[in-house]
């Protein structure tokens, strides 16, 4: 038997292979889950159903474990009803959930943060942090005894990080929303965590420019390395399972310990020389 073998749940937010969601997902898969997947509505002069695709390609190659990919616009309550309505019909009830959903323009990440656009900011925030709620809030009746759920943040919500921006302060918030989550959602017996990963290629990343953050996690971070897809998607996994039964509101770094770091550690040795 694996660590999901008899588990039911969806996973939120897969954009590809290099996806955070997707790392976690293939451990759930791998351990005996079910998920239900979603994508992005595709436009509907879109015959090749681009959006669709990316995501199916990955599923399709799961087919006892992935049971279905629904489009989700979370800023519909509809989209998010019938996502809720294909988990009960498929599902029943669903043991875990992961919310892996943020977004900002381009245009609002490249600016200076206090001249983030009005819209820009609403947009943020209501894609980035909201949703966790409106899903949560959805999905509470089908929920399992000891379901886990789990957002995706980063350590840009807690402290700043030049380039972060506007997304800072959506995860700042996405944090206090899993927090108060975790609170109303605590006497059905569902936790609500969030894992916070140090910097790895994703498309999120790269919109951010997290690559330009490795060279520091590995002068700073106590291991001296980066975390890869495969740590942060075991992490994810065992906050989703039965194994973290005792976790709940928590923000759980994997970053090697960087986030834990009151200096610039060893790479004050490199200042001196």
């Amino acid at each position: 038997m694996g660590l999901f073998t008899g588990k039911k749940g969806l996973v939120l937010g897969v954009a590809n292979d290099r996806s955070i969601a997707w790392s976690i997902a293939q451990v759930i898969m791998s351990e005996g889950g079910l998920c239900g997947f979603n994508h992005l509505p595709d436009k509907p002069d879109d015959e090749r159903q681009r959006n669709r695709r990316r995501v199916t390609n990955l599923t399709d190659k799961h087919p006892e474990h992935a049971k279905f990919v629904v489009p989700l616009d979370v800023q519909k309550d509809e989209d998010i009803a019938a996502l809720v309505a294909k988990a009960k019909e498929e599902f029943g009830q669903i043991d875990f959930l992961l919310h892996s959903i943020a977004y900002a323009t381009l245009d609002d990440l490249k600016r200076d943060t206090i001249a983030t656009s009005r819209d820009g900011f609403k947009l943020a925030m209501e894609i980035s942090a909201y949703s966790l709620l409106a899903v949560v809030n959805a999905a509470k009746d089908i929920f399992a005894p000891k379901a886990s759920v789990l957002t995706l943040t980063y350590f840009g919500g807690e402290k700043i990080v030049p380039g972060y921006n506007v997304m800072g302060i959506c995860k700042a918030a996405l944090d206090a929303s899993m927090k108060y989550a975790a609170f109303d959602l605590g006497p059905r017996g569902v936790r609500v965590n969030a894992l916070s990963a140090g910097p790895l290629k994703t498309l999120a990343a790269a919109a951010v420019g997290a690559k330009d953050m490795e060279p520091l996690y590995k002068a700073m971070s106590p291991m001296g390395d980066c975390v890869t897809h495969e740590h942060v998607g075991r992490i994810g996994g065992f906050l989703l399972s039965d194994m973290s039964d005792g976790i709940t509101a928590e923000i759980v770094h994997v970053d090697y310990g960087y986030s834990a770091m009151g200096s610039p550690g060893r790479l004050l040795d490199q200042i001196k020389t």
